[in-house]
């Protein structure tokens, strides 16, 4: 049996509108499940590899549907916790005509900044073989504590441990304090997942997405780094300390008709996640892990779309015709 997989970071409600526009013109929202990690978790449930994961929500009717979510998709509750007195925090996304996402967050004191040092033991990391966390949790609160105490002592115990900045501004004092604390968890990471604009926002640039993937390497920390262009695809650097082949791939993303791009970052995290646990190399990664992004944009909401094996593996079929 392979050892087990831990996703770290938040679980939150996603608002996401009835149609598009301007967050001030949109009359209604349905409620979705959401939150980046808790994306990553169920997107690798989906794909037959529940994770174990740790979050925290609110002691009210919000965390009991997250919870009772998680539960349905087959994640265990060992380390879902609840707060009985913080409350789950919201997000509201908007989306313009191509499908493209902003939100805006409540999550002032909420449960998932209340992440506590120390609840993930030793043993646990001992059992596992892959940690996967965000960025969003280092923002604020005892959960920025929580958040690299987790990733430097996973990095300790010799696990595969991967990140991913998921930038939101909104949510940081200044930039220069993203770029200081998302750099300590850096220094604990193998893999990074990451958009051109996230790495600029590190100080890391380049003329091309790969430059800038090699930049990022080079700057210390991660052995190997993604790099996703949304509907363009991804490019992806492995550096000769990789566990696979050291290379540089570029591969386009796949022609759908997409409804919301809400989670589709997440969508790729689990689709790579999967096919390097599985023993894939670095560019059958990135095209599993970019038909796995394309298809969870076909359906609203994030979690809700996330797809199957199978659906990954039609629309990638379909490609090879």
């Amino acid at each position: 049996m392979s050892r087990d997989v831990l996703v770290v970071g938040e679980t939150l409600i996603d608002w996401v509108p009835e149609r598009s526009g301007p967050l001030e013109t949109v009359d209604g929202f349905e409620r979705r499940p959401g939150g980046a990690p808790a994306n990553v978790a169920v997107g690798l449930a989906r794909l037959e590899s529940p994770p174990l994961f740790w979050t925290r929500v609110g002691d009210d009717p919000f965390g009991r549907y997250l919870e009772r979510t998680l539960a349905d998709h087959g994640l265990p509750d060992r380390f879902v916790e609840r707060d009985a007195d913080a409350k789950t925090t919201l997000a509201f996304v908007t989306h313009d005509e191509t499908g493209d996402r902003e939100f805006t967050f409540y999550r002032d004191g909420t449960a998932d900044t209340r992440l506590e040092p120390g609840r993930i033991d030793d043993a646990t990391l001992a059992d596992c073989e892959w940690v996967h966390a965000g960025g969003v949790t280092l923002s604020s609160g005892p959960a920025r504590e929580a958040t690299l105490d987790v990733l430097e002592r996973a990095a300790a115990a010799d696990c595969t441990v991967s990140f991913d900045p998921n930038a939101r501004s909104e949510l940081w004092a200044d930039d220069e304090t993203f770029a200081r604390v998302v750099g300590d968890a850096l220094a604990h990471v193998d893999l990074c997942f990451a958009t051109v604009a996230e790495l600029e926002a590190l100080g890391i640039g380049g003329e091309t997405p790969t430059a800038s993937a090699r930049r990022a390497i080079d700057a210390g920390g991660p052995h190997t780094v993604f790099v996703t262009r949304g509907e363009e695809g991804a490019v992806a650097v492995a550096a000769d300390d990789a566990p696979w082949p050291a290379a540089a791939v570029d591969r386009p993303g796949f022609a759908v008709e997409a409804v919301d791009t809400t989670g589709a970052g997440d969508a790729f995290v689990a689709g790579a996640i999967t096919a390097l646990r599985d023993g894939c190399g670095l560019a059958d990664a990135v095209t599993f892990a970019n038909a796995v992004a394309a298809t969870a944009t076909t359906d609203a909401g994030a979690m809700a779309a996330l797809p199957t094996r199978e659906a990954a593996a039609t629309l990638l079929e379909r490609e090879s015709d």
